[in-house]
């Protein structure tokens, strides 16, 4: 092989191994443009977003009631208690329950109870204010729950659950 032939095979590998880059650079883009459309779709649509979380005004609510509102589809209970009802919640022995947990774990704000109102134990909206303990009662399948929506005696196996929330001021709270 002469020199000038060497030369002319250097530049046509070369040249060879730029079209195979530049081709796999172009097919790459082609298929990221194709694909990202599909999964763009994936993520939740505006609708869905506005439900991810919803503001409460808390002002309406008087002491020693209960107000249930829909959120994601589930109902959740804000309690306004009273002074008698924090006093219980926190000085109730809570070492010897199924699901032991401090009223303080539970409600960030001790007059504001906010949690999920689906027994654990099959998915039932249980009563306010009825029980043996004066918080809720599930007539299912007899689960009572505390003034704390802690699990006290049934076939629940955990506490009434809390979602995650926020004041965002003194009588406006953001749940989600």
């Amino acid at each position: 092989m002469t020199t000038n032939d060497r030369i002319e095979h250097e530049e046509e590998v070369t040249r060879r191994n730029f079209l195979y880059v530049a081709t796999g650079v172009v097919g790459a883009v082609g298929v990221a443009s194709a694909a990202w459309p599909l999964v763009d779709q994936m993520n939740p649509s505006a609708d869905v977003l506005a439900l991810s979380s919803v503001e409460v005004d808390l002002s309406a609510i008087p002491k020693g009631q209960t107000v249930k509102i829909l959120w994601r589809g589930k109902p959740v209970f804000i309690r306004h208690r009273t002074a008698d009802e924090i006093t219980r919640a926190v000085s109730e022995n809570t070492a010897d329950l199924k699901d032991p947990e401090n009223d303080e774990l539970r409600a960030e704000r001790p007059e504001w109870l906010i949690m999920i109102g689906v027994c654990t134990h099959l998915g039932c909206v249980p009563l306010d204010q009825r029980g043996d303990f004066g918080g809720w009662f599930c007539p299912c399948h007899g689960s009572h729950y505390d003034i704390s929506g802690r699990i006290r005696k049934g076939p629940a196996p955990r506490n009434l659950e809390v979602p995650k929330y926020a004041f965002l001021n003194d009588t406006t709270v953001k749940i989600g």
